[in-house]
């Protein structure tokens, strides 16, 4: 704890707001016949508490001094009066302020004690019965143990907000829960970090050796590489990392491992020879993808029919002449209704799911569309004129106890469609798209698009490539670039950079520049100046909604952070009467660009159109929005995601970056209409060719990359693959192997 915090000890005179998701509290304490307003995550407090709360003194333009209340530590009111003021407050259900005065004036400074061991005492007060006093006095130990436990964690500095999501899902038994086992709060739903829980065991005297901290450890590892895109890891691997993570030996870890593996708790898949080992919803969902996928073949059998004269039609009535790829995906999604579309910018797909859609809805069938993003969602509406949603909102986000996700849609209450077309489908990663295939049927068409050049999915797994790989869908790879997408440079220089051929950097065309800067500085300097003046001077172009900055990385002089705050001053500086809150990495103003870095399907949001006032939940990795009010006084933010108006608390504000500039990863699914690329400096690892055919392809109108011309081409020379461990592939070559084995046995 640092040095310079202060400690303030009194009395909560009132409550001014609270949260009750996260425990954010603002409340004014008295200490010494003074009244203080504090502010910080807290708990359930209730008037007449005692609080002891560490922090620091802030003084607030509009309000006033402040104590920024770091860690509370609380203890039940003393005093009959405020005992009174405790019970008065509401926070037993059942006792209101007359009450509360009874039960005082009989028992004064003893009356918590009454209501928590003699609870029958309390027949003695007019208007209580033994029922009551029994549901007053439960009620009581179910509130203190709620305050047991905050009090509990904040000593070892665990924000309230984690006391609580912990008090939701175990409730009376969370404390002796964590008192055994802290890394039970290492789950998901609760999400202490491993380290934060490790400091808690050894506190308490848990060995390094005991099981439950190897256990935790080991699921550690492999949330970690799934977060890194990972549905499993090689064993060998696996043990060497967690080994030196955890400090056993490899015989320690063998024994839990194997126990892990008995209880299903992991799952261990041997691909060619070589075990993997998955954590058990990666597991599931590969094996479930691999099932239903052959499933869904076996039913989407060949009808031989030749839609060719139907194409002929929806040519002249179109007035367009499909090529011979094009006509025959549409052939194939007519005829099998099983399909992958890929391929490069300017090849025709968009013209080509127009024509399917089309053809599928004329022959009376219920065609939905789906996109990972709303952004990907918006684009494909935009380009085709039919509706499309996000798998999420499609299969409607519900709430539900326990780790995993849960949808409305699922195999008990299937979507009401016949076709179902995903695009941007390397996005799209393993669990989601269990989700989506456990909500239709096994006879439902299904169209997947995307563009398997493209950077793989932020979630885990690498689905429509391992898809691909295993021949388990018909693919049609567009290749041929029409007339008209031959005249821009992103298109062709696209092309150039997927096949590994080095692009002229020199020649400047109308949608395509590049400027050769050799410092960091330079860079910084012109992405200021591009952004803030050249192009909105001299095409109208707004920083807020048509520029986007990307960059390979985070980290260093050209990475997002650093931009970001650049960018941020030059184009959204602190004003007088422009309130703004402060976070570990960024200060957050009315007015600024921001992205969810996180899904977060809690979060409420409201969308008015029309006089329509339409609301849900859910904001999602990759959103973007725009920072409409910021409230210093309750901590809170107000977001604008593109028409769905959200409020973030403070500690919501962790799954939050500033996004005046984005890594290219976070870009994926998006268009803009100007990109403005850096590529300078950093780890060669992060400069490949999937990343800099993803950035490009970004750029709808003008595509601007700074940097040198010798880390661009490195970019383009190093083919390295985004490496993923999956089992996906594997596991529908497995299965289609011994489909054929079977019909050739039968046969």
């Amino acid at each position: 704890m640092m040095d310079n915090l202060e400690k303030i000890k009194g009395e909560v005179d009132s409550i001014i707001y609270r949260n009750e998701e996260n425990g954010f509290a603002v409340l004014m304490l008295e200490c010494d016949n003074d009244l203080i307003t504090v502010v910080g995550e807290m708990g359930n407090v209730e008037e007449g508490e005692e609080l002891v709360c560490t922090g620091e003194f802030t003084v607030h333009k509009k309000f006033g001094e402040q104590f920024k209340c770091s860690i509370c530590e609380r203890s039940l009111p003393q005093t009959a009066a405020s005992i009174q003021r405790y019970l008065s407050s509401g926070v037993i259900s059942g006792i209101g302020a007359v009450l509360a005065k009874r039960i005082v004036s009989k028992f004064g400074d003893d009356s918590l004690k009454v209501i928590e061991n003699e609870p029958e005492k309390l027949t003695e007060i007019e208007g209580i019965t033994h029922k009551k006093a029994k549901k007053i006095s439960d009620e009581f130990k179910t509130t203190f143990a709620v305050r047991s436990l905050m009090i509990y964690l904040s000593g070892f500095d665990v924000p309230a907000s984690v006391g609580i999501k912990a008090w939701k899902r175990w409730g009376d038994s969370a404390e002796a829960m964590i008192k055994s086992n802290p890394y039970v709060l290492c789950v998901f739903g609760v999400d202490l970090s491993f380290i934060k829980a490790d400091a808690i065991a050894k506190s308490i005297g848990i060995k390094n050796t005991s099981k439950c901290r190897i256990e935790a450890g080991i699921s550690c590892v492999l949330k970690e590489n799934a977060n890194a895109g990972h549905t499993c890891l090689p064993l060998d691997k696996f043990e060497e990392v967690s080994c030196k993570f955890l400090h056993i030996n490899h015989k320690q870890f063998a024994s839990v491992l194997k126990e892990q593996i008995e209880e299903e708790n992991l799952f261990r898949y041997y691909k060619n020879g070589r075990p993997f080992i998955s954590l058990r919803e990666y597991y599931k969902a590969e094996d479930y993808i691999s099932r239903r996928l052959s499933i869904m073949r076996e039913c989407s059998f060949d009808n031989k029919i030749d839609f060719s004269q139907v194409i002929d039609l929806a040519e002249e009535e179109n007035n367009i002449t499909y090529e011979e790829t094009q006509r025959k995906a549409i052939n194939l999604a007519l005829s099998q209704g099983f399909l992958v579309l890929t391929g490069g910018p300017g090849t025709g797909k968009t013209t080509t799911l127009n024509a399917i859609i089309s053809l599928y809805q004329q022959q009376g069938m219920k065609v939905m569309i789906a996109a990972p993003t709303g952004r990907a969602a918006k684009r494909i509406s935009d380009l085709t004129g039919f509706d499309a949603k996000t798998v999420h909102r499609l299969l409607e986000v519900k709430h539900v106890d326990g780790d995993m996700l849960s949808f409305v849609h699922d195999e008990n209450n299937l979507l009401d469609c016949d076709v179902m077309i995903i695009d941007e489908m390397s996005m799209v990663d393993s669990c989601l798209f269990e989700a989506l295939l456990r909500a239709v049927s096994v006879t439902c068409r299904l169209v997947l698009v995307g563009d398997s050049d493209q950077l793989p999915s932020v979630g885990a797994g690498n689905v429509l490539k391992d898809i691909i790989d295993s021949g388990v869908m018909p693919v049609v790879t567009l290749t041929e670039i029409f007339r008209q997408a031959q005249q821009s440079a992103i298109v062709i220089n696209a092309h150039k950079i997927v096949n590994g051929e080095h692009i002229d950097l020199t020649e400047k065309n109308k949608d395509f520049f590049f400027f050769q800067r050799q410092s960091f500085f330079e860079i910084q300097n012109l992405v200021v100046e591009l952004c803030k003046t050249r192009l909105p001077n001299a095409f109208g172009y707004s920083p807020f909604d048509n520029i986007q900055v990307l960059s390979p990385t985070r980290k260093g002089p050209s990475g997002t952070v650093e931009i970001n705050k650049m960018l941020q001053s030059q184009l959204n500086p602190p004003a007088m009467g422009k309130s703004e809150v402060k976070t570990p990495l960024y200060t957050y103003r009315k007015g600024d660009k921001v992205m969810q870095t996180k899904n977060d399907y809690d979060i409420i949001w409201k969308k008015t159109e029309d006089e329509k006032t339409e609301s849900g939940s859910g904001i999602f990795n990759g959103d973007i929005g725009i920072i409409i009010e910021v409230n210093k006084i309750l901590q809170t933010v107000t977001i604008d995601f593109e028409g769905r108006v959200a409020n973030y608390s403070l500690p919501m504000l962790d799954n939050l970056e500033l996004a005046y500039a984005v890594t290219v990863h976070k870009s994926q699914g998006s268009e803009f209409d100007v990109v403005i690329l850096t590529v300078f400096g950093g780890y060669d690892k992060l400069y490949y060719r999937n990343l800099l055919y993803t950035a490009v392809t970004r750029a709808k109108k003008l595509l601007i990359i700074i940097g040198t011309k010798r880390r661009v081409e490195f970019m383009i020379d190093n083919n390295r693959r985004t490496l993923r461990y999956t089992c996906l592939k594997n596991m529908l070559l497995e299965i289609n192997s011994n489909e054929e084995e079977q019909q050739s046995f039968k046969s």
